[in-house]
């Protein structure tokens, strides 16, 4: 009986901790238990009705990774995927990025033959791309790519999509890479599937590239200030992949790139036709903007009262930074 009650707050423990989003806890309740009193449980729960339970079990078994999990996780998206609702498509998306995180030829197998039906289908969803592209990324294994090309030219694709970025990055050498991002001719919303994909994690050797995909912005900033569109979106994906880890890469960039990015986000938090962006670049401001950015941001405060926080905020924090102090 102590055994079962030790296995359901084990349980109980690991649900609460990844439905809380802390993906730290959740992987020490994972390891706490180890692979092989964790595997069986972490099986059973992926039977269970509640997505929410199937989700934390996924991600326990991308911890654990293997072989077995891999397959495990492969015959679990089946299972979602023929669910059709959004319950299944939510679980889906945990496996995927489980698989992600489990290095080897089986995963890599898996995920390849979830984008090929997903690519084969009427019109994918962006998102479900996305969500795969980002955990072939993670692999980054050079036998990805005759298959990507293989898919691509089996299947038209609808302008640029998170997998033509995808194979660019394993395609281009860093050095490639940036002569790419700065060249004019390279469309734009192409930029911005490689920024996405860039997202789910930027290796070492591709942070001096980021100055050449900032540069790219520059030029867009009127347009994005003004209208809703392709420039609004390459804006936003360049905050959001900056802002997912910016005690990491803001110190990592040059000053002209800093300098460039307080430009461009002092410009853009008055774009209220993109929101996301003016947000966004609210918080870039936070990060590395002057004390006398604060009346700025204030200025294009936004009425609403949730959004109006978020510049609050920013302002806040620039009014209390001194003109000494070290950006970001």
């Amino acid at each position: 009986m102590a055994r079962k009650a030790n296995a359901t707050q084990w349980r109980n423990e690991l649900i609460a901790a990844f439905s809380e989003g802390d993906e730290a806890r959740t992987r020490a309740w994972v390891s706490q238990l180890g692979a092989r009193k964790a595997r069986p449980l972490l099986e059973a729960m992926l039977d269970d009705p509640d997505a929410a339970v199937r989700q934390a079990a996924a991600f326990g078994l991308g911890e654990l990774g293997g072989t077995a999990s891999a397959r495990r996780l492969e015959h679990q998206l089946a299972l979602e995927e023929a669910r059709k609702d959004h319950d299944g498509a939510s679980v889906a998306e945990a496996v995927t990025q489980a698989l992600g995180r489990i290095q080897g030829a089986n995963a890599r197998s898996s995920l390849l033959r979830r984008m090929e039906r997903l690519v084969a289908a009427n019109g994918p969803e962006p998102a479900d791309l996305n969500d795969v592209s980002r955990a072939l990324w993670r692999q980054r294994h050079s036998d990805l790519i005759p298959f990507l090309r293989q898919l691509l030219e089996k299947f038209a694709l609808p302008a640029p999509t998170s997998l033509h970025g995808l194979l660019v990055l394993l395609e281009k050498a860093p050095e490639e890479l940036q002569a790419w991002a700065a060249d004019g001719s390279v469309p734009i919303e192409l930029k911005g599937e490689v920024l996405t994909v860039l997202a789910e994690e930027i290796p070492e050797a591709l942070v001096p590239t980021l100055p050449a995909f900032i540069s790219s912005a520059l030029p867009l900033v009127d347009t994005a200030v003004k209208y809703k569109g392709a420039a609004s979106g390459y804006c936003t994906d360049m905050f959001s992949l900056l802002l997912l880890h910016p005690g990491h890469l803001l110190p990592l960039l040059p000053e002209a790139a800093l300098a460039t990015l307080r430009d461009m986000a002092r410009r853009l938090v008055a774009a209220t036709p993109a929101l996301k962006c003016a947000l966004q670049a609210a918080v870039l401001l936070k990060h590395l903007g002057h004390p006398e950015d604060a009346a700025h941001i204030e200025a294009h405060r936004p009425a609403d009262p949730v959004l109006a926080k978020v510049f609050d905020d920013a302002a806040r924090v620039l009014r209390g930074r001194t003109s000494s102090e070290r950006i970001v």
